[in-house]
């Protein structure tokens, strides 16, 4: 019975020591410091368990796999504003990425071995407290498979493909009603 008491007390003094370094201000929120590696360590955690548990997406579309989606997809990167935070084949993020904490992903490597409706999901829906923000609202869903499906092969696309891709735009016959 003294060892559940003991136990008892242990983890109310580990919550009360917990609220004093968070609401008393010693965590330190700047983005600009090095972050608590154990704070980083539960929130990665947390991102990934609610983005599995909530991850759905609509059917992937016939198209999704074609060559000429993927490079519509490069063309919505460069449309949406992708590239300023994660860069792309041959293009450097904007400067201003590098001050944001947690660092945008280099999304060639961070995809890849991804599902493409877990990919689906973030883009759609963004990610709280990481500057990824919601495409959702205004991007038609068959835009963003275009964009999953390039970030996909993002990791094998040389660096003119994706300058020619991106320039090109709309590619005719890539929508869902088709």
């Amino acid at each position: 019975m003294r060892l559940l008491a003991a136990i008892g007390v242990l983890a109310i003094a580990a919550a009360i020591a917990g609220a004093v370094y968070f609401f008393a201000g010693f965590y330190d929120v700047a983005a600009a410091g090095g972050g608590n590696p154990a704070v980083e360590w539960v929130v990665r955690n947390v991102r990934e368990a609610s983005v599995d548990r909530h991850m759905q997406a609509p059917p992937q579309p016939q198209w999704f796999s074609k060559p000429e989606t993927v490079q519509a997809g490069a063309h919505e990167f460069v449309e949406e504003g992708c590239v300023r935070c994660h860069g792309a084949p041959g293009v450097k993020p904007d400067k201003f990425a590098a001050g944001m904490d947690p660092m945008p992903p280099d999304l060639g490597e961070a995809t890849k071995d991804d599902e493409p409706k877990h990919i689906f999901w973030i883009v759609e829906h963004g990610i709280r407290m990481t500057g990824m923000p919601a495409f959702g609202a205004h991007t038609p869903k068959d835009d963003i498979w275009k964009l999953v499906a390039f970030l996909k092969q993002m990791h094998t696309v040389q660096p003119e493909q994706f300058k020619e891709w991106a320039a090109e735009g709309e590619q005719p016959g890539l929508t869902s009603s088709q």
